[in-house]
């Protein structure tokens, strides 16, 4: 709606790594400024986020003396508390990027939610029309989870709404269908926790201290 608004996607391209992508989004934002301009970067979500350029950009302008900032926004993870009816303070939850979560053997507590972004994105350097988890890397993460889970566990899969007039998507399959299933890159996964461990009675007994 801004006639002087100028959008980034063009800087995707099919076969093209992502982290220059995301350089070049960012390089875009600081020569913006460095020419003059008083410039506002608009993503989705939280800027924050899963949104290379956005951190790199502040950080490379601040670093040359010019005031930038980021005003929080609301992430998927958000989105997924609110849509799915999850009450992170209860038993806490634990949230990681899918290809760290395999390539690196993340440690995490299975009595606690789990949350797993860019699932669709699983080893993918890249983007490609038409995108979406390949079938083999579902496999090898749900032999991941099924390490901490059992086969019957059931999983959501989610997708936030990117509109105000659409709803979200919200799928719940039991763990050992997931690598059947279509999981495409803006699908979250999220994994209810298991029964919560019996309490410390020393700790428990701190609520009747007077």
């Amino acid at each position: 709606m801004n006639p002087t608004a100028t959008a980034l996607d063009h800087y995707y391209a099919e076969g093209k790594s992502r982290d220059t992508t995301y350089l070049q989004m960012a390089a875009h934002l600081v020569n913006a400024v460095r020419a003059g301009a008083r410039v506002c970067a608009a993503f989705y979500g939280h800027p924050g986020v899963f949104v290379d350029p956005s951190h790199d950009a502040i950080r490379r302008l601040r670093r040359e003396g010019y005031d930038a900032r980021m005003l929080p926004g609301i992430s998927t993870e958000d989105c997924l508390f609110a849509d799915v009816g999850v009450d992170p303070g209860l038993r806490g939850c634990q949230s990681f990027e899918a290809t760290d979560f395999l390539a690196c053997r993340r440690r995490f507590d299975p009595t606690s939610a789990l949350v797993l972004w860019q699932v669709g994105m699983l080893g993918e350097p890249s983007v490609r029309d038409e995108m979406q988890c390949r079938p083999e890397r579902l496999a090898v993460l749900t032999a991941a989870l099924r390490r901490s889970y059992p086969a019957r566990h059931r999983v959501v899969l989610y997708e936030a709404a990117q509109y105000p007039i659409c709803r979200p998507i919200i799928r719940r399959v039991a763990l050992a269908r997931l690598p059947r299933v279509v999981v495409r890159p803006a699908t979250t996964i999220y994994v209810p926790p298991l029964p919560d461990r019996r309490a410390d009675p020393k700790i428990m007994r701190w609520f009747d201290e007077r």
